[in-house]
């Protein structure tokens, strides 16, 4: 118990948290790779998870050396994986409604630090519109002028702790996020972090999280100070 600290906010990341978009998301690059005859196998799955969608393009192309401009995968993929939305719609990850009310409900603190743009936030977004009104404020990453850098960098965390009004303190914060490149993200913000890792990340990259669940509703809020599911 004794190296977990009580918050008082709670940030949550959104692809592989609060909406099922990562398989889309793995769809798109893998059918680019195809092309090329490349394999987009799971070490650079966890490389290219929770990065803005430049880094992203940047990492997939150089990990598999596929001759295409970072612009023009970037415009690709953009358009497979929305086509993969609209085609599948963009349902919510198990868990999640049920954490997200019960912290509303308490009056918690909640916000979203996606590394989406705003344009990709509004049309995942779009069937989910009453629960995203239930956060204080969204933080998306590839289009806010004020995150300098994606994670695994901090500057998204360190926005949208700033962002809630009475400003807490990174310490304060608690976050939840699926990608190795968020937890790090995360702690490098001074926060703790609960990972709910896709199944194909390996276990050490699962280790610097604070704790690692399956599904959000098994988040031990408690442990945190806060009110138990």
């Amino acid at each position: 118990m004794a190296k977990f600290r009580q918050v008082s906010h709670v940030i949550f990341d959104m692809d592989g948290v609060i909406l099922d978009t990562e398989g889309s998301y793995k769809r798109a690059i893998a059918t680019i790779a195809r092309r090329f005859g490349k394999n987009y196998t799971n070490d650079i799955v966890a490389k290219v998870t929770g990065t803005v969608e430049r880094e992203s393009a940047r990492i997939a192309i150089t990990e598999m050396t596929i001759p295409m401009p970072v612009e023009e995968f970037r415009k690709e993929f953009r358009n497979l994986s929305h086509s993969f939305f609209a085609k599948h719609g963009v349902p919510l990850m198990p868990g999640t409604q049920k954490l997200i009310r019960h912290l509303s409900k308490h009056n918690i603190p909640i916000s979203v630090a996606t590394s989406s743009s705003l344009e990709s936030f509004e049309l995942k977004s779009a069937q989910h519109k009453d629960l995203f009104k239930l956060f204080d404020h969204i933080v998306c990453g590839s289009s806010d002028p004020d995150v300098k850098q994606g994670k695994p960098a901090p500057d998204i965390f360190l926005v949208s702790a700033a962002r809630f009004p009475d400003k807490p303190n990174p310490e304060k914060c608690l976050v939840l996020e699926d990608s190795p490149n968020g937890v790090q993200a995360a702690i490098s913000a001074g926060m703790q972090v609960i990972m709910v890792p896709d199944e194909n990340i390996p276990m050490e990259l699962r280790e610097a999280a604070s704790f690692v669940v399956s599904s959000v509703d098994e988040t031990p809020l408690e442990k945190f100070g806060l009110p138990p599911l």
